[in-house]
């Protein structure tokens, strides 16, 4: 007996579980959700690049502070389903050490957060994201059920628009004005004092700096639109998202939604017809997941 539905979203940052009651279905398989989140709960980071060992123990803390909540112990796995939406599950080793170690949930779905995201933003519809934070990538389901991915490759030689890319380009630009290169300006003065102020400083930053270190500055660009090189740098990333867009869904018939830390941030840099139609998501990455695990069990659970 399932009496209840897990929905994971974890990434490298944290973890965020949403919990329903597996109650009998009152909508249609292509409507919303048929059941109503009982509670929430977050915990550490999970992302399988951290560890198989480290990714479960944060997850079963999150889903353990989220019936805390309903003031009732967690029940036994076989009573519950999960669905997770994790970084890192392209890794096909990742994701099926995981899986092993799973804790004996009555059923399991395990995807990328990608596409957890994915469906959050439409529902489990078919429509397409474009999801910018730390990182980026886009992600469509198709009307036949098909499913298309674009990015997503990665830093620093992917993740176009993201905050890990856009701080790259601020980063260039804080060097070129302190070689002499380029003039100075509020934009660059903000960027030295928040990397180190000083040259050996700054050198140490960048030594030590992640994808997550260059995403930090994302919002100093933003703040700083009126510099020219801030605008111009948040133009190119407009122009990346839409290029993204373009390649998930050429003819522009399904339903864009925009996700992510920096989806909505850069709306106002996208070319104007994007923008147009362009949306916030219905849900986050964690309601995505429970409604991946409420479609499998309607599918496959008698």
């Amino acid at each position: 007996m399932i009496d209840y539905l897990i929905g994971v979203d974890g990434g490298g940052t944290g973890t965020r579980v949403r919990i329903a009651a597996n109650a009998p279905r009152t909508v249609p398989l292509d409507g919303a959700r048929a059941h109503d989140d009982l509670a929430q709960g977050s915990g550490g980071p999970s992302g399988l690049g951290l560890g198989i060992g480290r990714a479960w123990a944060a997850i079963d803390g999150a889903i353990e502070a989220a019936f805390a909540t309903l003031g009732i112990d967690r029940p036994e796995p076989a009573r519950m389903a999960i669905g997770l939406g994790l970084a890192g599950v392209h890794n096909k080793q990742w994701a099926q050490e995981f899986t092993a170690a799973s804790r004996g949930y009555a059923a399991l779905v395990l995807e990328t957060d990608a596409f957890t995201t994915l469906m959050g933003a439409h529902g489990g519809r078919p429509g397409a994201i474009v999801a910018i934070g730390t990182g980026s990538v886009g992600e469509a389901l198709l009307p036949d059920g098909g499913r298309r991915e674009v990015g997503g490759w990665g830093f620093p030689a992917g993740d176009e628009a993201s905050g890990g890319w856009i701080g790259l380009r601020a980063i260039n630009h804080m060097q070129q004005v302190l070689d002499g290169r380029r003039a100075p300006g509020a934009f660059s003065d903000a960027l030295v004092a928040a990397c180190g102020a000083r040259r050996d400083a700054i050198q140490v930053w960048l030594g030590n700096a992640t994808q997550t270190t260059y995403a930090s500055l994302a919002p100093l660009v933003l703040q700083h639109a009126e510099d020219p090189v801030a605008r111009a740098i948040l133009a190119d990333a407009g122009r990346e998202v839409a290029a993204i867009a373009r390649a998930l869904d050429p003819d522009g018939a399904l339903p864009l939604a925009l996700c992510g830390g920096l989806g909505l941030a850069l709306r106002p840099w996208l070319p104007p017809e994007l923008a147009a139609r362009a949306h916030a998501p219905e849900g986050d990455s964690a309601a995505g997941a429970l409604r991946m695990i409420e479609l499998y069990l309607a599918h496959h659970i008698e």
